[in-house]
């Protein structure tokens, strides 16, 4: 059996880690793949990801191999079909769904780590793994972690390499602050004509620009808000975006996750989730959660009440003070 005894020793051996998607999920799985790789240098360690999100692990210096698993039930069984051509010591499911615990279990492995059926999104998944974590951290990266460490892991990596994309689309010259409205749905969404108020006072106390970024179909929506810059790009014209950005604002969705795993300074805006587990990871982002704010993972319709009682004003000054964070740092040379 592979253990962390023999994984220095032999080269042939193989790792798969299972986390389709999707972005938060994948920045927030980073650090755990790292640690598997870096206390099993000799294993070829494979990552299991959508074809969407295949971008975020370009040139990742811990991944070998990746494959690709086709969404789709047609797509999937030819993906299950290349792992059983392969043979893995184990198998780690970061996700907890049962379409990712079948990809682990169809890779021939001797073991599937996963977490407590009581921590998973589908508790059928759990009937896969041999062996079930019960992580007792509060944030999910922490938990991936400690799912990576029950492998016999025991240097922990907290390593985010993300890959630097490429231009798409045209960006202001200058200075600007880049903001993503939409989330995968409604309830975590700030109002979008908060942007509005938003990018007028960014315009009016500090001469910049909000940039509004989203995928090519949202591009009517964002229109919408006014005296914004409006930025469609794909995967990769998002990295180049937030590295090229000043200071980016955020709801609980995959590029305020982005913008942390790049230590990027920045607001994020927070309702109905919890940002205690899924917050933006490290300290430069600022969190607004009002007061009267519920947890609650319902997939709502509309935004939730207490992103609206977040205020425009309250956004600017937790950005500012953000920013002057940010340059008090450079200008001291630390």
């Amino acid at each position: 059996m592979f253990t962390a005894a023999t994984a220095g020793r032999d080269a042939t051996a193989r790792i798969l880690a299972v986390r389709l998607g999707a972005m938060g999920d994948i920045i927030h799985a980073l650090p755990a793949v790292a640690t598997l790789k870096q206390n099993f240098p000799q294993a070829e360690l494979w990552w299991a990801v959508e074809p969407k999100w295949a971008a975020l692990l370009e040139g990742n210096p811990f991944v070998d191999r990746i494959l690709l698993v086709d969404r789709s039930w047609q797509g999937l069984a030819g993906t299950l079909s290349r792992l059983r051509a392969q043979r893995f010591e184990w198998a780690v499911d970061f996700q907890g769904l049962v379409k990712s615990a079948l990809v682990a279990s169809v890779a021939r492995t001797e073991r599937i780590f996963g977490f407590h059926r009581s921590q998973v999104r589908e508790r059928p998944a759990a009937l896969f793994y041999s062996t079930q974590v019960h992580a007792r951290s509060a944030h999910v990266v922490d938990r991936n972690l400690e799912l990576a460490a029950a492998t016999g892991a025991s240097t922990i990596v907290h390593a985010f390499p993300i890959p630097p994309g490429r231009p798409e689309g045209e960006l202001p010259e200058g200075a600007f602050v880049l903001a993503n409205p939409l989330a995968g749905w409604a309830a975590k969404q700030w109002p979008l004509e908060y942007y509005g108020a938003l990018a007028r006072l960014l315009r009016r106390h500090w001469g910049l620009p909000l940039v509004v970024n989203g995928p090519p179909e949202a591009k009517p929506v964002l229109e919408q808000i006014p005296e914004s810059w409006v930025h469609v790009s794909g995967l990769p014209g998002l990295l180049d975006a937030t590295r090229r950005a000043a200071a980016v604002v955020g709801i609980d969705s995959g590029p305020i996750h982005l913008a942390a795993a790049l230590g990027k300074p920045g607001v994020a805006i927070f309702g109905p989730t919890d940002p205690a587990r899924n917050g933006p990871y490290g300290d430069s982002v600022t969190v607004l959660r009002a007061a009267e704010a519920k947890t609650c993972y319902q997939r709502g319709r509309r935004e939730d009440d207490s992103m609206r009682a977040v205020a425009p004003e309250t956004v600017f000054e937790a950005l500012a003070a953000r920013l002057a964070v940010r340059s008090q740092s450079a200008g001291s040379g630390s």
